[in-house]
């Protein structure tokens, strides 16, 4: 089946055909705390890439937000499990645990279930330290990870402009938004 085929059974051509295209959104949101041993804040990772930053992510695994709102976004669009299902921050091997292992194993299972990554947009929300630095980085740790070329994954940082628990430098969010197509 081609792209324009797949298209074509998303809208609905045919009774009972499975759709070609879906959709997701997937997201993550982690408290921000002084660094370990003065808070409970580990290094800070986004997409795979280590901030310079005073403050880190209170989570079981290395608490990279981006990575696990890609991993919730694919499982989404398959219908598979969630991120905490598939890895329980209750058993001591996830305890900081690269997130990397993470979107391999959704990726694993995307080609597995026979789907392909049309695009990924993905934004990282936290007041500092600015994205802009480090997004080819992190685009080229998604599409290493994924096995898509890098033209397929937009990777945007945004603040809130000091609102709320993310504006004052509390907390870090993402969302994930993908699109995927039936490959076989």
């Amino acid at each position: 089946m081609d792209k324009r085929e797949a298209i074509g059974y998303a809208a609905g051509s045919g009774a009972g055909a499975a759709p070609g295209l879906r959709v997701a959104h997937g997201y993550d949101l982690h408290r921000l705390d002084a660094l370990r041993p003065r808070g409970n804040g580990r290094a800070l990772i986004v997409g795979g890439v280590v901030l310079e930053h005073d403050r880190g992510p209170v989570a079981h695994s290395d608490g990279d937000v981006l990575y696990h709102a890609v991993v919730d976004a694919l499982m989404g669009a398959i219908a598979g499990p969630d991120i905490g299902q598939m890895f329980p921050d209750n058993l001591p091997e996830n305890d900081g645990r690269d997130s990397a292992d993470f979107v391999r194993e959704a990726a694993r299972r995307l080609k597995e279930s026979g789907w392909e990554i049309v695009n990924m947009d993905c934004t990282v929300i936290l007041e500092r330290p600015r994205l802009s630095p480090v997004k080819e980085r992190i685009r080229e740790n998604l599409s290493r990870l994924l096995g898509v070329e890098r033209a397929r994954i937009n990777v945007k940082g945004k603040s809130h402009e000091q609102v709320d628990a993310v504006g004052e430098g509390r907390a870090i969010e993402s969302h994930v938004v993908v699109l995927l197509w039936k490959a076989r």
